[in-house]
Formats: structure tokens, sequence, C-alpha cells
């Protein structure tokens, strides 16, 4: 073994039944433990990208990672430390070489390393003692409460929740007519049961108050779901006289698009006649941020394909496009890992969103070349 190293158990033994050791970091295993122990030898500690770069870990030297070329290398490869990429903050470096959203522990978990340089959030079920009753947590498991002693404890802590306590002062027990014995023989109305009927009307009123919250809560809720219905079917008659209007359509054909409820937008007229205009080769990185805003609410909403079927258009794997999905803002991810992509173009842009027929973005972004769809 490498003179000097510190022996561990590895739960291998040599023919002789002796413990095999472990190469210690920065060592890799030249020659495996069998007839005699393991032998170690030191990784070279190489820090340039252009030579053969090695990163060990009780086990044999590896091949260092390399950053993909957008993104920056945060630590470079050393003999005990792999290279580390810098991604923006709420993201790490996935296995297919992407800034994905990082992770967020379930309720009854805590973190025990948060996402960064090293890799993803990681994960533990709170132990005893401690809770974590967060659905999205990015804490550690937090310490249980103990009850002092003017209270009672009615609920023990768990991994999902804390310790319930009650003070002690608190005669809920208490029963209509339950008399209680005095010193002096005589008998007196236990604490509280003449209180219970101005309790049982004070609690019925809370009742109704929360009744009465609840039907406003859903009356508004309605309101709300109406008023939007009524304006998504104004933009929608909007946007068919404004593309009836660019195609000069007559008055008959507009009655022929409402009676037979089958719309033929003007880039469907543009499927096999030449394009007018150039190609638009701006960059997407170049739009306002207003603009960029609006594309990525217009894919996040239901309204029709999104920005699922966009980054398939555009060449994404499934797999890129669930660690997309991970994240609370997964259309912003989506064009903010394309934006850095060579060939980004409005053009390129509009020519998928044209194959997924979502027009609205289209006309948002002012292509001057589009595809053809029917809605």
């Amino acid at each position: 073994p490498f003179a000097g190293g510190p022996r561990q158990s590895s739960g291998k033994f040599t023919e002789s039944g002796d413990c095999c050791s472990l190469c210690p970091a920065g060592f890799g295993v030249k020659v495996e433990c069998g007839k005699e122990d393991t032998k170690c030898g030191q990784c070279p500690k190489v820090f340039t990208q252009t030579d053969a770069d090695f990163v060990i870990y009780l086990g044999p030297c590896l091949p260092c990672d390399r950053c993909p070329p957008s993104i920056p290398t945060a630590n470079s490869c050393s003999a005990t430390r792999n290279t580390q990429c810098e991604c923006d903050s709420n993201f790490f470096l996935s296995l297919y070489s992407l800034c994905a959203p990082c992770s967020r522990c379930r309720r009854g978990q805590g973190v025990v390393r948060e996402c960064g340089l090293e890799g993803d959030t990681v994960c533990a079920t709170c132990g005893p003692g401690t809770f974590s009753e967060e659905h999205h947590n990015i804490n550690p498991c937090q310490p249980c409460t103990q009850c002092s002693e003017n209270e009672v404890e009615i609920r023990s802590c768990m991994p999902t929740s804390d310790t319930l306590c009650m003070d002690k002062k608190l005669h809920i027990l208490s029963r209509p007519g339950v008399e209680d014995v005095t010193e002096d023989g005589k008998t007196s109305a236990a604490p509280g049961a003449t209180d219970l009927p101005t309790q049982d009307k004070s609690g019925n009123s809370n009742i109704l108050a929360y009744v009465s919250l609840l039907a406003a809560v859903v009356l508004g809720l309605f309101i709300y779901v109406a008023y939007k219905c009524w304006r998504s079917c104004k933009q929608k008659k909007a946007l068919s006289k404004a593309r009836a209007a660019e195609l000069g359509t007559s008055p008959e054909g507009e009655k022929l698009q409402s009676d037979s409820g089958v719309f033929l937008d003007s880039y469907s007229l543009q499927d096999n006649q030449p394009s007018k205009g150039m190609i638009d080769n701006r960059l997407y990185t170049n739009l306002p941020p207003q603009r960029q805003e609006e594309v990525e609410r217009l894919l996040q909403e239901g309204s029709g394909q999104g920005w699922r079927h966009l980054g398939a258009a555009l060449g994404y794997e499934p797999e890129q496009l669930d660690l997309f999905g991970r994240g609370e803002a997964p259309a912003h991810t989506l064009l903010s890992n394309w934006a850095q992509k060579e060939g980004s173009t409005l053009g390129s842009l509009c020519s998928a969103l044209g194959r997924i027929e979502r027009p609205d973005i289209v006309t948002a972004l002012n292509c001057p070349v589009q595809g053809a769809s029917v809605v």
C-alpha cells in the first residue's frame, strides 16, 4: 500500500486474510488487492484543459470533466477534485452538460447538501428530534419544539410536523353539570362549565363567518373565470378580423369562416408561396427584455402548444425538457439555454413557432417570414 497513507476498511481481503487498503484522495489504484495488498500511485496534478487531466477519489485515476463552451469554469481540476462549472444561481450542471434547475426537498426532508458547484440538492429524511413542514424545502431539518412546564403535549413531533403543545389552564375538557367538591364540603361548578353556552354561540358565529367568506371567495372565482373567458373570446375575434383584413377577405368569406368553424390564417396561405422579404437574422438575445418576457408568458400559459412543444421543435430531447420542467420558469430556462447556441436567430425561432402552430407568438415577435398553420 501507499506508505504513510491512512488504512481504511474496504470490506475486501487478501488471500492471506488481511483487510485490503483503500488509496487516499489524490492516489489511484495501480494493482488491485489480491495476493498482496492494494498498490497505489499518485495521480498527476495538471490544471490545463489541453493535457491529460486526472481526478481521484478512492479508486483508479479518472479523466477530469470539462465545462461546456457557454458555461464558465469555477474551479480547475486537481488531483483531489474534479472540474467545477459555474451555473447561475439556483442551477447546477447536469449529466447532459446543461444548467438545470436545483431540486427541492419534500415535506419531512431536509437539505444535507445545498445545490451548487458540487451538484444538485441532496435531501435526507428528518431524524428523531427534527422536522420539516415545507413542501418545497431548501433548508435543513428544524429542531422540534419542547413543551414548557405550563403546557401539555397533545401531539408528538414527527418528521412532517412540529410538536403540538396546549396551555394547561385551558379547561376544554369540562362538561356541563360537572361539579367539584371544595374543601369545606360545598360543591361548585367545574371551571368553564357556565361559559360553555357562550362559547357555543361564539363558535356558531365563527362558523357563519367562515361560510360567508367561503361563499364570497367562490363567487369571486366564478366572476374571474367568466371575465377571462370573455376576454379570450374577444381577443380571438379581434385577431380573426385583423388576419381577414390582411388577406382581403370579403364579408361573405368571414361569414363562411364563422359558420364552418374553420379559420385559415394568413400564415396558411404562405405555406407554398415564396417568402416576402428576407429571413430575420437578428439574435434572440438582442430582443428587449419586455419582448422576451411576453414570449415566455405566452409559452407558459395553457392556451395552445407550450414550451415543451417548442423545445422539441428546436431539437431538445425529452430528458432535457424534463430537467427544464423541474424549475419555476421552464419557458425562460429553455429560451435562455437555446439563446446560447449558434444560430439562435429570430428567423429560426419563428420557424419553430410556425411548426407548433403558435402564430400569436410569431405576431408578437414581428417576424417577416413565418411558417404555416391551420387552426
